[in-house]
């Protein structure tokens, strides 16, 4: 914690003042509550890509496609890790990974999986994985297109150009890897749907197991 951030000057009131300002202060609550249900609702609404290329990952019991990270359900939230074989774990990636780790049974059991994906190599995965312990599954893209092309890591020639694309703009990014969300469905016939992604601040939101559902493709499925 720290104990430096000073509190900015408050005023002080009665109870009943108190009362008050904070009724008016939950009528705005209640405001973004139906706001953030309205957004929601257009998410899922949002037309969806085909997945083609084939994506193969890196994984304690071997190499594995996008398909197998699945697990039998229908519905997959890919966290982007920002490890790389560069640098280690940053600070936000591992506060969303440990609120991965209590919200994971309940997605699951709301047909959805998730899975980090990193570009480090496995091994270095694995060292992270077991120093921060952390259970969620968690695999390598280091022989993979699939970091770049879902616009989470960049090259260094489009790092030097200043030309990066990243949470939908094109922008001057001075690093290889960023953070984010990607949301896929699979379909009966096996094909695979990208459907939802989020990146910069607005994984900030995703930290509660009701709305990683709510950024899936069958909402909270109750």
């Amino acid at each position: 914690m720290n104990a430096s951030v000073s509190v900015s000057p408050h005023k002080f009131v009665s109870q009943d003042e108190w009362l008050a300002a904070r009724r008016d202060l939950l009528n705005e609550e209640k405001e973004l509550t139906k706001q953030q249900q309205r957004v929601a609702a257009a998410r899922r609404e949002l037309p969806w890509t085909k997945v083609t290329k084939e994506y193969v990952f890196d994984t304690p019991r071997g190499k594995v496609r996008l398909a197998d990270l699945f697990a039998g359900r229908t519905q997959l939230i890919i966290k982007h890790n920002m490890l790389n074989p560069k640098h280690d774990v940053c600070v936000g990636c591992s506060f969303e990974m440990d609120s991965i780790e209590g919200a994971r049974v309940h997605l699951e059991h709301h047909d959805v999986s998730i899975v980090a994906v990193s570009r480090a190599p496995l091994a270095q995965i694995q060292a992270a994985q077991q120093r921060m312990g952390w259970t969620t599954p968690w695999v390598s893209s280091y022989d993979s297109d699939f970091n770049y092309d879902f616009h989470v890591s960049f090259r260094p020639e489009d790092i030097a150009r200043g030309q990066v694309f990243y949470n939908y703009e094109v922008t001057p990014i001075p690093v290889e890897d960023l953070s984010g969300f990607s949301v896929f469905y699979k379909g009966e016939n096996g094909d695979i749907f990208h459907t939802y992604g989020t990146f910069g601040r607005g994984t900030e939101y995703v930290m509660t197991a009701y709305v990683f559902l709510d950024m899936s493709p069958k909402d909270r499925n109750e």
